[in-house]
């Protein structure tokens, strides 16, 4: 990995410069480096405040459950106390790593529907639908079934299927079918509607992050600098332009300039705060922490949104579950051996195996429910599992109507930013989820999962009326780990970027990663953010 000091040709030793200065490299930050720095012509800075992904649990698709809480590659984030969910706060975890969240989550490929990039585009921002983005999603991928209308092949992401196929999640999609829910081959195609198998974004049973995917094959470069343990403390501006980033490494302040661009690619929750440490931000907030305002930017932190989830747990008749696996030391060793050997086996599955999308309402127009189907059962994600056999399938509410908030606690770049989702904040939010979790208990009830059931362990035949469903929600629902729209793209006054993802009313700043989105997709989050980034770095060649 290139991490020598640049050349004076490229400024002083004191303050180097680079093209393009990238902070974070996580989902889209190594897009950004990779597809930067391909042709040779432009310098590239990227800067993560994690250390390389050297952990050999990153690289194990079931090794995001030992990630989970994981403090050295993990932000270890929580909300506030969340008031739709009885005042309790929500663990966030989120990847500090090269890789970012990509190094540590689920690896599930779902690029959600085509209408919520059709709705991006009719909320004016031109470019976005969905016979734009298609492309991009194209371009990415390395998809194992091979090319068609809506697949390519050849791309850095690899997009492969589910290498344990095993007969629980095989019997949740014939159970979703005998309710009326239609079979799918493939949710990133012509319709997302259905139950089916999801894709997973591996290669060979290894997790395929975009450090190992895009950074990896560039990393040899010379016009590329991979600096990692450190941490951006702000943007340094002159009048409205953005021409520096300061970060802490080994404990000393060090600056680094940009002739071009800025690249912000911290997430949904570092790039807001990276913004308001730098004086981007509700102008009230940053006097209040004693941070100069360079741009009274009331929507930065604004509009968060994350896809609550909520599990149900069975126990089942047969000793088949991971959970058996794991509370059995001779399994667990032929486990390991297995995937040691033939990358395949329980080590190999990512968090939902099968799953489906469905309609909670006949009057909609496309599903509002996602499904997650597991082979195993816990309290808590990331804890341990338990003793008895048991799986869970979660209810995941696609479109949120509620709306939350991030904001800095300090001007100190270390402390964590105060983090609201405001959960079930809407009627149409907590209606959607108990509705969801009827229909699942429709699912699990039905004959094709017969013979592998023996009760509802969580929340059990004692819950069974709508409020008390709703109770339910409250007391457990959890996060699904897909906060966005931070810095949402748009036109309006509280917009922050513009179509192309530069900051409003600055220059030489741009954002490229979740916290754009102008709304939550319909479904899991990574896909998406790797498209985004794709497409924006083709705006930032075209516009250099």
């Amino acid at each position: 990995m290139n991490n020598k000091a640049p050349s004076a040709a490229h400024g002083s030793a004191e303050t180097p410069e680079f093209d393009y200065i990238i902070v974070g490299a996580g989902s889209a930050g190594c897009v950004l480096a990779n597809r930067l720095s391909a042709d040779g012509r432009h310098s590239v800075l990227l800067l993560e405040a994690g250390p390389k992904d050297t952990n050999v649990w990153i690289h194990v698709p079931l090794g995001y459950g030992r990630l989970f809480k994981e403090k050295t590659v993990n932000w270890m984030y929580q909300t506030e106390p969340e008031p739709g969910l009885d005042g309790r706060t929500v663990f966030q975890p989120r990847g500090k790593v090269l890789g970012g969240s990509s190094s540590i989550n689920g690896l599930l490929y779902v690029r959600g529907q085509h209408e919520d990039y059709d709705r991006w585009r009719q909320r004016g921002n031109h470019g976005w639908g969905y016979d734009d983005v298609l492309p991009y999603f194209k371009k990415a991928e390395d998809q194992a079934r091979g090319a068609d209308q809506f697949h390519g092949v050849g791309g850095p992401l690899p997009v492969s299927e589910l290498s344990h196929a095993d007969p629980l999640s095989a019997a949740f999609i014939e159970a979703a079918a005998e309710t009326g829910i239609p079979k799918n081959a493939d949710f990133n195609g012509a319709t997302q509607e259905g139950a089916g198998y999801f894709q997973t974004t591996t290669r060979h049973g290894r997790r395929a992050s975009t450090a190992v995917a895009y950074l990896r094959p560039a990393k040899s470069r010379t016009n590329l600098h991979i600096e990692t343990a450190a941490l951006a403390q702000r943007i340094l501006f002159e009048g409205r332009r953005g021409v520096a980033v300061e970060y802490r490494k080994e404990g000393a302040l060090r600056t680094a300039r940009a002739r071009k661009e800025i690249l912000v690619c911290s997430g949904a929750y570092n790039s807001p705060q990276l913004l308001q440490l730098s004086g981007v931000g509700p102008a009230e907030l940053l006097r209040g922490h004693g941070i100069d305002v360079v741009l009274d930017a009331a929507g930065v932190g604004n509009d968060l949104q994350d896809h609550l989830q909520v599990r149900v747990v069975m126990r089942c008749t047969q000793r088949i579950t991971l959970n058996d696996i794991v509370n059995s030391p001779a399994r667990k060793v032929m486990a390991g051996l297995r995937y040691a050997a033939f990358r395949t086996g329980p080590l190999s599955i990512a968090a939902g195996t099968s799953g489906a999308f469905f309609k909670t309402n006949p009057r909609l127009s496309t599903p509002d429910v996602q499904i997650h189907f597991l082979p195993f059962s816990t309290d808590k994600m990331g804890e341990k599992l338990h003793s008895f056999s048991g799986f869970t399938a979660s209810v995941c509410q696609l479109r949120p109507e509620s709306r939350g908030s991030l904001r800095i606690r300090s001007a100190d770049p270390a402390a964590p930013p105060e983090i609201r989702i405001n959960y079930l904040a809407t009627e149409v939010d907590r209606t959607t989820n108990v509705e969801g979790l009827k229909i699942l208990r429709k699912i699990l009830r039905a004959p094709a999962l017969k013979p592998y059931v023996v009760d509802e362990v969580d929340p059990g035949a004692k819950v069974s009326s709508d409020e008390e469903l709703l109770n339910y929600c409250r007391q457990r629902g959890s996060t699904i780990y897909h906060p966005t729209s931070t810095c949402r793209m748009g036109s309006d006054p509280l917009a922050v970027v513009d179509q192309r993802l530069r900051v409003r009313g600055l220059e030489g700043l741009r954002v490229v990663d979740g916290s754009i989105m102008p709304d939550l997709v319909s479904g899991n989050t990574n896909a998406v953010i790797i498209m985004i980034a794709e497409k924006a770095a083709d705006m930032i060649l075209q516009d250099a």
